[in-house]
């Protein structure tokens, strides 16, 4: 993977590919889709009127898509923010019967740690102590749920599964670049054709952008700051410069979250609660499928964030819309937009022989799902693998090369095998 060229000019018009900007927008409907109802509910929880929900909303939107479309088009990396969703989560109970204002306090606070971290240059010598084939574990781990998602949903409403697998097999197998806009327009053919896509005519309204005077409180700092601090670093922001480099990109990872923390602190009095890089969306953006050549791939995460864009204005409508979908929908369409992701990481992860066994314990604790103080399986996966590398890794080296005979697992040698078989 080459470095960012961001001495060169940016030729945009050269750059743009179907595939990328595909790709860009799947990227916003299983993000929004999926994850926009904690807000709602976190907002419902803080007893907040529909005008400040989506001010919650709009100033997040506007927040993420400005400052990755900038980052992406800056370095030419298909850079990727989005909301914390572990904090989203959080909120929904830590909010009950703590005055809005206290919360907002917070939410600026936890943005002024990351941008603090982010210019004080402490995250750059965290990302590169993570040795590549760790993190792409992380990166299968992370994604591999959604995998079986796709087959889960199957078995519920086949259906729609169905349909939409089947044009994903038939278009990589003749027009491999455009398999997600098939799947993408066959499940909404699919959907619209049982009627099952229900629009609330009532819900379209425009964002209203509601100030929120900030009140600092140690109770604010402790109870909300530091925990939307800690899971966001840890969740999302590790996870997301994770499989940046899983991707092959060399990213400059302080500069990333000083950016981030950045515009989480200008969109926190509109109620933002966090801005972070992405991690699950990021996969879809800077996988094969947004576009053969990687430094063309940086196309689909500025339509991401245009995209954003244009949602803050509406973003209560845009909720409307979102709800309308099945469930089964959006979990099928993240699934098969991440199969290459899943696939490329797997084997990233098994390539070398030294390294497989604490790949493996990477991609199974972050599979699991397991959670502790309110930090996800991402992290935890994460710190399995560098624990289980950094025990493990002295006594590979020290087993003489003759007694290795396990052979190392390359894509090209794992495409032999099968051929052979």
């Amino acid at each position: 993977m080459t470095s960012p060229r961001t001495s060169l000019p940016l030729s945009r018009r050269g750059d743009m590919s179907l595939s990328a900007v595909v790709a860009g927008l799947v990227a916003v409907l299983v993000s929004f889709g999926g994850t926009a109802v904690l807000m709602v509910q976190a907002g419902h929880s803080a007893g907040l009127d529909p005008a400040r929900i989506g001010s919650w909303l709009g100033s997040i939107c506007l927040a993420l898509g400005l400052g990755g479309a900038w980052l992406s088009l800056r370095l030419r990396v298909p850079v990727v923010l989005a909301w914390s969703t572990p904090g989203a989560a959080l909120l929904i109970s830590a909010l009950a019967g703590v005055p809005f204002g206290e919360a907002v306090g917070a939410f600026v606070l936890a943005a002024a740690l990351a941008l603090a971290c982010g210019l004080l240059g402490w995250v750059d010598p965290i990302a590169r102590r993570i040795p590549p084939q760790i993190a792409a574990a992380m990166l299968a781990g992370v994604l591999l749920n959604f995998g079986i998602g796709v087959f889960g949903a199957m078995g519920k409403e086949a259906w729609l599964v169905l349909p939409m697998g089947l044009a994903y097999l038939l278009c990589k197998r003749w027009a491999p670049r455009y398999a997600i806009l098939a799947v993408l327009a066959c499940g909404l053919a699919v959907a619209a054709s049982r009627g099952v896509l229900r629009f609330d005519a009532g819900g379209w309204e425009l964002t209203q952008f509601v100030w929120t005077t900030p009140e600092f409180t140690w109770r604010g700092a402790i109870s909300l700051a530091l925990p939307l601090f800690v899971v966001a670093m840890a969740s999302q922001n590790l996870p997301g410069l994770a499989i940046l480099q899983a991707a092959g990109y060399r990213v400059p990872a302080s500069r990333l979250i000083a950016v981030s923390g950045g515009v989480g602190l200008l969109a926190a009095p509109f109620g933002a609660h966090s801005v972070t890089l992405a991690a699950i969306i990021a996969a879809i953006c800077a996988g094969h499928e947004s576009h053969p050549d990687p430094g063309r791939r940086y196309v689909a995460a500025v339509t991401y964030g245009v995209s954003y864009v244009a949602l803050s204005v509406a973003a209560g409508a845009v909720a409307v819309f979102f709800q309308a979908l099945p469930p089964a929908l959006i979990a099928a369409l993240a699934g098969l937009a991440l199969l290459g992701p899943i696939m490329g990481g797997l084997a990233s992860a098994m390539q070398h022989a030294e390294s497989r066994e604490a790949a493996l314990i990477t991609v199974l604790a972050t599979a699991s799902g397991m959670s502790f103080w309110g930090i996800g399986s991402a992290f935890w996966g994460l710190a399995a693998g560098l624990l289980a590398h950094a025990l493990l890794a002295p006594r590979r080296r020290a087993v003489p090369a003759q007694a290795q005979t396990t052979p190392a697992l390359t894509p090209a040698s794992a495409d032999a095998a099968e051929a052979e078989r």
